[in-house]
């Protein structure tokens, strides 16, 4: 039986992992809050990886990090009004991915030009945060959640929406991904075979934007990248081949986030910690057996050569 009640960690009856897996994920998944956050958990790490493999490979992640921050202002403009938080994470980040995209110009400069407007919008968005925060005159729980992401207030309402909006993000993605992917590789070139280039980043920052306030949702907006960069990072040190990254980058930021929801069920620590944490123990991990992989192709010359 499915339950809308929430364990209190003071409660005597808190939960306990007790290696009986079977028994631990029934009696986890009896409450109606963790079936939800476990859905928008998937949701959200599949158009975060996905998303995030693009933005790592058009290596825009400092636009990321600058729509992570709008996400803030955002949730907590709707903490002090009243109103639903999730429109207040895709309304911020939507309209700051509008702004980097409108003002960024084309040519040699640029990239610098786009990292300025970047970096201001990140500033103005922060101290738009600070000040809703220091208008609100309730409990600081809300807006901790806010910060460092929260999985109990996760509602089954919430999760159609991170349905419906990660569906319209992955089937945008799914149409333009192909000349996306050309323009991010060799942009003067794609601009040459007559790609939209211009239009594809304007869309890109868009789609972007959307998933960034979807993860924001989970992790929290200071850790946001746990699922938007990490996992395509890892993934794009392990092989370069693009549809195997892009699976892998699936599949890691689908563990990092279901393992941290299983552990922050049964530790009184943030969620956004055990996704961030568990993501950056992989990404280490990718980076030593690369490592290993690169040191064991420059023996094997050696061996052959010394037996020769």
């Amino acid at each position: 039986m499915i339950t809308d009640v929430v364990p209190l960690a003071s409660d005597a009856t808190s939960p306990v992992f007790s290696w009986k897996l079977l028994a631990d994920f029934q009696d986890m998944w009896s409450y109606l809050y963790m079936v939800n956050a476990f859905r928008a958990g998937l949701i959200v790490a599949v158009v975060c990886a996905v998303v995030g493999w693009f933005m790592v490979l058009r290596r825009q992640t400092f636009a990321g990090h600058t729509l992570s921050v709008a996400a803030f202002p955002g949730a907590s403009l709707a903490v002090l009004a009243g109103f639903s938080t999730s429109l207040g994470y895709f309304g911020f980040c939507v309209a700051a991915a509008l702004v980097i995209a409108a003002m960024q110009r084309e040519g040699r400069d640029g990239g610098a030009e786009e990292s300025a407007v970047t970096g201001t919008v990140q500033a103005f968005a922060l101290a738009c945060g600070y000040l809703f925060i220091s208008l609100y005159k309730g409990l600081l729980e809300g807006p901790t959640a806010l910060l460092f992401g929260d999985f109990l207030g996760i509602t089954t309402g919430q999760v159609v929406t991170l349905a419906v909006v990660g569906a319209v993000v992955l089937a945008v993605l799914a149409v333009i991904g192909r000349p996306l992917l050309f323009a991010s590789v060799d942009p003067e070139v794609a601009a040459g075979r007559g790609v939209p280039v211009r239009l594809l980043g304007t869309l890109f920052l868009v789609l972007l934007g959307a998933a960034t306030a979807e993860a924001s949702q989970i992790t929290g907006t200071l850790l946001v990248f746990a699922l938007m960069v990490i996992p395509a990072a890892t993934a794009q040190q392990l092989t370069a081949r693009p549809g195997l990254s892009l699976l892998l980058s699936v599949l890691l930021a689908l563990a990092a986030c279901w393992a941290g929801l299983i552990a922050a069920y049964y530790q009184p620590y943030p969620l956004g910690f055990f996704v961030t944490g568990f993501a950056f123990a992989a990404f280490v991990l990718a980076h030593l057996f690369r490592f290993a992989r690169e040191a064991a192709g420059r023996r094997a010359p050696l061996q052959m050569g010394s037996a020769a």
